[in-house]
C-alpha cells in the first residue's frame, strides 16, 4: 500500500474528474509546478494507485437507453464451469462488467440494451445460453449518482 498526502489525494480526486488534464492544469489547480504533479502521477502511476486511465462512454447517448444489473447463480459451482462461465460472457459485448461476489449470487453482470426488447433478446439468446447457468434475477437502473470515492 502507497501513503499517501493531503496532495496526493487532492491529485487523484482532480483525476478523477477529469483525467485529461495536462500535468501543467493540475498543477496549477493543486499550487504545484508542472514537474512536480508529473513526478507525482508517475510515482502513483509506478506504484499502482493509478491503474489506468479509460475513456467514460455515454451509453445513453450511443443509443444504449437500458441497463439493467443481473444477478446469476451457477448450477454447477466447480472450477471448470466457473472459468467456461467468465470466458464466456466476456464475449458478450453488452455486459459492461462482471462481479465475481459472496452472497446470493455468484456473479453481477451489468448489461446495456436499446431498449428493453433489446434487453429481452440479450438475455434470451445470449445469457440464458452461458455455461453453467442456473437462477438470473435482474434489477432495471432507473438512474444513477456517480461518488467521488474515498480520497
Amino acid at each position: 500500500m502507497i501513503e499517501l498526502d493531503d496532495t496526493d489525494r487532492a491529485l487523484l480526486r482532480a483525476m478523477a474528474l477529469d483525467s485529461t488534464q495536462s500535468a501543467g492544469a493540475l498543477g496549477q489547480k493543486l499550487g504545484l509546478s508542472q514537474p512536480a504533479t508529473w513526478r507525482r502521477q508517475k510515482r502513483l502511476r509506478d506504484a499502482g494507485a493509478i491503474a489506468r486511465q479509460r475513456l467514460d462512454l455515454d451509453v445513453a447517448a450511443l443509443g444504449f437507453g437500458v441497463t439493467v444489473f443481473l444477478g446469476i447463480s451457477l448450477a454447477a459451482k466447480g472450477r471448470v464451469s466457473l472459468a467456461d462461465f467468465e470466458r464466456a460472457v466476456a464475449a458478450i459485448p453488452e455486459v459492461q462488467t462482471v462481479q465475481h461476489v459472496l452472497g446470493l449470487y455468484d456473479y453481477r453482470l451489468r448489461v446495456v440494451a436499446r431498449d428493453l426488447s433489446d434487453f429481452e433478446r440479450i438475455l434470451r439468446r445470449r445469457v440464458m445460453t452461458l455455461p453453467g447457468i442456473g437462477a438470473v434475477d435482474a434489477n432495471v437502473l432507473l438512474s444513477e449518482e456517480r461518488l467521488p470515492g474515498p480520497l
